[in-house]
């Protein structure tokens, strides 16, 4: 049972900040690029990187997250020797506890991870779209002899103060580490993806539960308090495409990315990014239809317009439509005549004929993408305009 790496990936999040796209469901869980969910992206990491024991760590929500994973089947993790693991809270013999922060969450679940006697452990979030060899991070963590490999890239000054900051040497090796500084000292960002040598995180982690001060955070807590006890702790450098899909902009964001970016193609066969997709038939064009630069994925049923757009499996978009500059989540419907611009559209959502959701920036101070939640149905003729959020009920949902 002995492995030389296993994965643990926090998947527990209730992604607040996707409002109502995660209502009801994990934010690992919410639709992306068509025919993918975000979870997608660290389960194929994994195993195109050679690592064949996962830990998913669930939490708020779990259900449809729990139902999607399965057995693991559609990213080779369905072993007897390994595989997938779905791993909520549970009672103990000293009662039940939500996990009560990040390093909480591997804290309590230290059993399973000694059920594998690993040498390291590789700490994944599951709201990241990247495509990553964890095995060279790994070789980089072997190299510095190091206790903790972080991954990082740069990111603008004037979004430092969001990111754990830390500052390195000429080696690549951690000197400081700040977790959202207001005044960072760098720009040097942790991505929140790290490489532990087991032993030293298994110590750490019952230190952190032992000091009823702490917050139980990778980035506030153990990091820092490894840091500063003098363990080694080197940087790896990710030149790739990565981005945190943790708010709607950025989620709309990546998705437009996908459609421009070759670092971010979900059909290149030498790093594949499988997904649990239901058996459909090819998308169906018809000759009134005219598709430009979007992706289309297998079931959709277009007689209308789609420009720029991301449409997942199962979309229909009727006679006359306009789809510009959108995200359109599994078996969402779009009515005849209706004009949708710059939003997303929650899976199974209605929109009726004439409606108009949305539209294109045009300067002003309050212009936001406009977002229908999941099973939303919206009446025919309505008006949605940008910035606003409907949920499964017909309300409005106003942004904290």
């Amino acid at each position: 049972m002995k492995k030389k790496c296993i994965a643990m990936l926090l998947a527990g999040g209730q992604g607040s900040r996707l409002y109502v796209l995660t209502k009801d469901m994990a934010k690992p869980a919410v639709p992306f690029g068509g025919m993918h969910r975000i979870v997608d992206f660290p389960l194929s990491n994994c195993t195109n990187s050679g690592i064949d024991t996962v830990g998913v760590l669930t939490q708020y929500r779990p259900l449809e997250l729990n139902s999607y994973i399965g057995n693991g089947q559609p990213w080779d993790l369905d072993r007897s020797d390994g595989g997938v693991h779905i791993l909520p809270p549970y009672q103990s013999a000293t009662g039940a506890t939500w996990f009560k922060g990040t390093a909480n969450a591997i804290y309590q679940n230290i059993g399973f991870i000694d059920t594998y006697d690993p040498e390291y452990v590789v700490i994944l979030s599951g709201d990241h779209i990247y495509k990553m060899d964890y095995s060279e991070m790994m070789d980089v963590h072997e190299k510095m002899n190091a206790a903790c490999t972080i991954s990082v890239m740069e990111v603008p000054w004037e979004e430092a103060s969001r990111f754990g900051i830390m500052s390195v040497d000429s080696e690549g090796m951690i000197t400081e580490f700040a977790e959202k500084p207001k005044e960072p000292k760098s720009n040097l960002a942790s991505m929140g993806i790290y490489v532990f040598t087991w032993s030293k995180l298994r110590q750490a982690l019952i230190d952190d539960e032992n000091d009823p001060n702490s917050e139980n955070d990778f980035g506030k807590n153990i990091i820092t308090k490894m840091l500063a006890a003098g363990e080694r702790m080197a940087s790896y450098s990710f030149p790739g495409y990565w981005k945190d899909v943790g708010t709607l902009v950025s989620l709309w964001d990546a998705n437009m990315d996908m459609l421009l970016r070759s670092d971010l193609d979900l059909h290149d066969d030498s790093w594949p990014i499988h997904a649990r997709v239901p058996s459909m038939p090819p998308a169906f064009m018809s000759a009134a239809s005219k598709v430009t630069h979007s992706a289309v994925s297998r079931g959709c049923d277009i007689d209308g317009e789609v420009f720029n757009s991301v449409l997942s499996y199962g979309v229909s978009v009727e006679e006359k439509a306009k789809v510009e500059y959108a995200v359109i989540m599994p078996n969402a419907q779009i009515g005849a005549d209706a004009e949708v611009q710059y939003c997303i559209i929650g899976e199974g959502a209605k929109i009726g004929a004439g409606a108009k959701i949305g539209a294109a920036p045009d300067g002003s101070e309050g212009w936001d993408l406009a977002v229908i939640g999941p099973g939303a149905v919206i009446e025919a003729g309505a008006v949605v305009k940008p910035g606003t959020m409907i949920n499964i009920d017909g309300e409005e949902v106003q942004k904290k």
